[in-house]
């Protein structure tokens, strides 16, 4: 059983910053992908920021520059740091994340996660 919490994410003014946090939890053995999705109404979820198990980041065109991705690998838990936001980075704000459990009898499974959603505004 894995679980995922999310964390920040509000109201800012254009120009401002916010930071979302999202932690796994369980019994995870190890995890290959953590990253942030966002959706507006009626459109597809699309990928903001990721990285993967090595260490490779990918960002979104649009939030290259301005947003960053980090991860605590000993914590399970990966941070998006968003700046210089923009009326148009409003949005509900997904995390995501995929990797594997192991039970206490080492059977091994995977695993493929969202987290709630943290609603992120930004006002002109």
């Amino acid at each position: 059983q894995v679980h995922v919490m999310e964390s920040g994410g509000g109201l800012v003014q254009a120009g401002g910053s916010l930071r979302l946090s999202c932690a796994a939890s369980g019994n995870i053995f190890n995890i290959i992908f953590m990253g942030w999705y966002r959706q507006a109404p009626g459109k597809e979820r699309e990928l903001v920021a990721g990285t993967f198990l090595r260490g490779h980041t990918d960002y979104a065109d649009s939030v290259k520059g301005r947003f960053t991705i980090s991860r605590d690998v000993a914590k399970n838990t990966v941070y998006l740091q968003m700046n210089s936001l923009k009326p148009e980075d409003t949005d509900v704000y997904y995390c995501k994340t995929r990797g594997y459990i192991r039970n206490s009898a080492g059977a091994m499974g995977g695993f493929d996660h969202w987290g709630q959603g943290s609603p992120v505004t930004v006002s002109a």
